[in-house]
């Protein structure tokens, strides 16, 4: 008996030592999005002859939003949207921008519109994505989009365009917990108007217990420690590592940091010690490969609900 509760015991603890989380794999969840929005988009093209088209505006010159401007022009292009590109230069006015916007609005071609952040120091962010028909709003950022998440209207005809990147975060956690998630207890770290709020008001009209932290949270390990899931969206590479979390953890990592490595080559990272914590919690999304790949299908999915908004509309 005494043998068979050390086997017991010793069987417990090489689990525990050696268990490997759940890999949350955002590419491939992605992938099977897209074929389900091929057939939505196959489908409008057949009932209303509409092809449903984004346009995306590059002001200036800056690598990274060039990557991921090129990114989204083939994704949508991939599911059969089209997709038009406007390069503006760096030193373009305000009113030269906002006189763009209000051309692409008044296109009845043009179903969803997104100006690539961030802009030039001397343009009005704020008046940009104001400019923005909230019918067009695809990023989800103009107040009356905001303003109808914060009421709880994200359904029917006339639904909040909600941002991408929190609409993929709930989708995979859903992958872990199913459609319920009432009751869980979650960590939004980041308070940003692009993440961290709106994705703690889609998570608190889901049932959910929503703490807000930020890298300045006092016991951040504490308040991570209480939590069922870990949504991190800082940029600040390691600031989740293993001893902030439990083998009953979920960790979402939103974070995007570019790091070099020992050859002095950049590579992408997140906010998580992703290879010492995925040894120890229950399930985590990597980075690259987790969130990203979800915040460009939900620009597509965006992209037809605004063309079906607007076909209601009319």
């Amino acid at each position: 008996m005494k043998i068979n509760n050390k086997i017991l015991i010793l069987n417990y603890l090489f689990t525990y030592f050696n268990m490997v989380a759940t890999i949350i794999n955002g590419s491939e969840i992605a992938k099977q999005m897209r074929l389900q929005i091929a057939l939505q988009v196959e489908e409008i093209k057949k009932q209303f002859r509409i092809t449903p088209t984004l346009a995306v505006i590059l002001v200036g010159n800056n690598p990274a939003s060039e990557v991921y401007v090129s990114n989204k022009e083939k994704s949508a292009h991939a599911v059969g949207m089209n997709s038009i590109q406007f390069k503006m230069a760096s030193d373009i006015s305000e009113s030269e921008l906002v006189n763009k916007i209000i051309e692409l609005n008044e296109n009845k071609n043009v179903h969803g519109i997104l100006v690539q952040l961030p802009l030039p120091k001397h343009i009005n962010q704020a008046n940009i994505i104001s400019t923005i028909n909230p019918l067009k709003d695809v990023d989800g950022f103009h107040i009356v989009n905001v303003g109808k998440l914060s009421i709880g209207n994200i359904e029917g005809q006339e639904k909040a365009i909600v941002p991408c990147t929190p609409l993929g975060c709930m989708h995979l956690i859903k992958t872990i917990y199913g459609n319920n998630l009432a009751g869980l207890k979650t960590l939004v770290i980041g308070s940003s108007n692009i993440v961290g709020r709106p994705l703690a008001r889609l998570l608190m009209l889901a049932g959910c217990t929503v703490t807000i932290a930020n890298r300045q949270t006092l016991n951040l390990k504490a308040e991570c420690l209480q939590a069922d899931v870990i949504f991190s969206a800082t940029g600040v590479h390691n600031l989740i590592t293993a001893d902030m979390v439990h083998q009953n953890s979920v960790v979402i990592d939103i974070g995007i940091v570019r790091v070099a490595d020992a050859f002095g080559k950049t590579k992408i990272v997140g906010d998580v010690d992703f290879d010492n914590v995925k040894n120890v919690v229950k399930a985590i999304s990597p980075v690259p490969g987790g969130v990203g790949p979800m915040t460009i299908s939900y620009l597509l999915q965006n992209t037809i609900d605004c063309c079906l908004q607007q076909i209601s509309f009319h």
